[in-house]
């Protein structure tokens, strides 16, 4: 697990949500699936807010790609609801006995590693989320869909890290990113869920500061989209719907040759 930046700051106490999935130019269905839960707690001695933010890829060319993406989500959201809102509902405080967060985070893509496995063999799907509770994110990820961060004036921020053959041998120096940019197996993944075996999971914690904003995206929207461009879309934008709208459009102007989904999460603070 990474952890970067433990200052402590204020918890969320609002979300602004923006997301859309687009079939895209090229393609003829939509393998990707998206998912978005928020929650605000607004009490006489507390306010915060909870989110919980999900995108997943279906790998094109397996089976049933569409049914393993939003099995993925729903495995893995039900689980982190059941195992972390319902008891900050409650009030219960996390005590040692308890798993860190950070696991419980890995935890939620195992469990749907195993979800797709045992009940679509053959298929596979990526999974990249966010999860916002009190004043940190967590971020699990598995496969080629991204997370970014976006704040104030600085450069866009990439969260996760690419399961891919093309982006390993970048990584080693085989390859420049103008090569990866264009290669043929470009979207060729060494890490997915659906696997048998055990699954490695990425998980990133880091606090939050006033106006953060986190981006969630499938590789429709990245591969397509240069990073100078999707930041200056969202800074652009002054609503987060419209920013989404604004980069599947951008994407399918450049040929939209994947399927694209995006989620835009703003913070708002007390």
């Amino acid at each position: 697990m990474t952890e970067v930046d433990v200052r402590p700051s204020h918890p969320v106490d609002v979300f602004e949500v923006g997301w859309r999935t687009d079939t895209g130019v090229v393609r003829d269905h939509n393998e990707d699936s998206v998912y978005v839960f928020t929650g605000q707690l607004d009490a006489k001695k507390s306010s915060s807010a909870f989110g919980l933010f999900m995108v997943a890829d279906g790998m094109g060319g397996h089976a049933a790609g569409e049914e393993a993406s939003a099995l993925a989500l729903k495995t893995a959201a039900g689980q982190l609801i059941c195992d972390v809102y319902v008891p900050l509902l409650s009030g219960a405080e996390r005590g040692s006995e308890q798993p860190a967060m950070g696991d419980v985070v890995r935890q939620a893509a195992e469990s749907a590693n195993a979800a797709v496995a045992r009940n679509l063999p053959g298929s596979g799907t990526t999974l990249t989320y966010g999860m916002v509770a009190g004043s940190r994110l967590f971020v699990g990820h598995v496969g080629d869909s991204r997370a970014y961060l976006l704040r104030g004036a600085d450069a866009l921020r990439v969260l996760t890290q690419d399961h891919s053959l093309v982006r390993r041998l970048v990584e080693v120096g085989q390859l420049t990113e103008a090569e990866a940019a264009v290669h043929p197996q470009r979207n060729v993944l060494y890490r997915a869920l659906g696997q048998p075996d055990t699954l490695d999971v990425d998980v990133t914690t880091l606090p939050l500061e006033p106006g953060d904003q986190l981006l969630l995206c499938s590789d429709g929207l990245w591969n397509m989209v240069g990073e100078a461009e999707i930041q200056s879309v969202v800074a652009s934008c002054g609503d987060a719907q419209t920013a989404c709208e604004k980069l599947v459009e951008a994407a399918n102007a450049a040929g939209g040759e994947d399927n694209i989904t995006v989620v835009l999460a703003r913070m708002r603070f007390q």
